[in-house]
């Protein structure tokens, strides 16, 4: 591979989480981050309680975003090979820390609806 491009990236998700699940979860995706932003244009501001909430869901993310890359791929921890590996995996955890973190405000500001003024 001479050069990383965006469809080259396309093409190994697509090849990892087959063609399908890989359109699902960007679809996904896009839905969780087009309500985060109606929330925030709709409340004018964040509510610091729905924010420390979905702070303390990160952690469940970034477990679950690691062992479903791992479940996907066939892989285990004893595969992890090198500083890239690490890398790679840290990153994957990462994204899904913030991932919960975002669909778990997102879902909480559509249920409960803006509140006054947190304190």
């Amino acid at each position: 591979m001479q050069e990383l491009t965006l469809g080259t990236l396309i093409a190994v998700w697509e090849e990892m989480f087959g063609r399908g699940l890989f359109w699902a979860m960007v679809v996904v995706a896009v839905l969780i981050t087009v309500g985060y932003l109606y929330v925030l244009i709709r409340d004018r501001s964040m509510s610091m309680r729905k924010f420390l909430l979905a702070q303390l869901s990160m952690p469940v993310g970034a477990v679950a975003a690691v062992l479903f890359v791992q479940q996907m791929t066939s892989s285990g921890f004893a595969d992890i090979g090198g500083p890239v590996d690490v890398i790679v995996l840290l990153g994957v955890a990462v994204a899904g820390a913030v991932g919960i973190a975002i669909l778990v405000y997102t879902v909480q500001a559509m249920i409960r609806g803006p509140e006054a003024q947190d304190g």
